[in-house]
């Protein structure tokens, strides 16, 4: 059982409704109800009466409610001392970061802000687009850090997780130089180093492949969706990746990689909750809000 679960449980309690519960828990209909139905299939019992609208629980459901609000409040109360114990105090700010953010982007960042506000205490979820942004969405981190494309739009509400643009990257396709020259060209006849399709850089990658109408062999996939693992393998010399220029600006100027074209532009933007804050977001919020954009070439 994942304690996801007990989370979505307890909201389908409150909304009664498996349509409202998933917007509020940021994923699709069809996901959030395969969610709740491996909740009932661990328990061995409905937790849920189908044949009601709006849906009601079951007897076994209104035992359980009590049960899930008190392993969920008890598994919080022991986060919070754990916490306060490694001595993590409500001033560390907390940010989700996609993997290539967290590694070219933030650390300098992080430099212009701390120049206004001195020295903090952060705590970097770096992973995928989606667990990045559940991580928002459950209040786990105060920030979102993320590229965005209209053509591969995240599954965020604006609303309830209002947003800045920090600036701009490209995702431009690499090849390995030698001799001054890129070792493979957009031809067709290259390898393409991809990302997982459904990861946000594969969207992108595919995207930026078909507006420029390049057609290549895929021969090898990242499912783990890291662009660090791909610039390596492009680096090594096996074929041609879409990467973010951020992540590889020094080994273009270098002469090690080889910039292709067939790029296209990304906003670099910071979610935030507009339900939780605390003093210490806010301060970091607007020194993030009065910094000048970074830009690309």
């Amino acid at each position: 059982m994942d304690l996801k679960h007990l989370e979505d449980f307890v909201s389908l309690c409150d909304t009664r409704s498996f349509s409202r519960s998933a917007i509020a828990r940021n994923v699709t209909q069809s996901a959030f109800s395969r969610r709740i139905q491996a909740l009932e299939l661990w328990l061995g019992v409905a937790l849920i009466d189908r044949s009601t609208y709006p849906t009601s629980l079951t007897h076994e459901g209104r035992l359980f409610r009590e049960t899930a609000d008190e392993v969920l409040n008890m598994l919080q109360d022991a986060r919070s001392d754990m916490q306060a114990r490694r001595g993590l105090s409500r001033r560390t700010i907390s940010f989700a970061a996609l993997h290539t953010l967290a590694l070219s982007v933030f650390p300098e960042w992080l430099k212009d802000i701390e120049r206004t506000l001195g020295p903090l205490k952060t705590d970097v979820l770096a992973d995928n687009s989606h667990n990045c942004i559940q991580s928002l969405v459950e209040g786990k981190s105060d920030f979102l850090l993320t590229f965005h494309h209209d053509a591969v739009p995240l599954s965020i509400d604006p609303e309830r997780f209002p947003f800045i643009v920090l600036g701009e990257d490209r995702l431009l396709a690499a090849s390995r130089c030698e001799n001054g020259r890129p070792m493979f060209a957009l031809d067709g006849e290259a390898s393409l180093l991809a990302y997982g399709a459904d990861s946000f850089l594969g969207r992108m990658s595919a995207y930026a492949a078909r507006i420029a109408n390049v057609q290549l062999m895929t021969s090898h996939v990242n499912d783990n969706a890291v662009a660090e693992i791909l610039k390596a393998m492009v680096v090594a010399g096996h074929g041609i990746a879409w990467l973010p220029e951020s992540l590889i600006r020094r080994d273009l100027a270098s002469g090690l990689l080889c910039d292709l074209g067939a790029d296209v532009r990304m906003q670099i933007r910071m979610y935030r909750s507009a339900e939780r804050t605390r003093h210490s977001v806010n301060q970091f919020w607007e020194a993030a809000c009065a910094l000048p954009a970074m830009g690309v070439s």
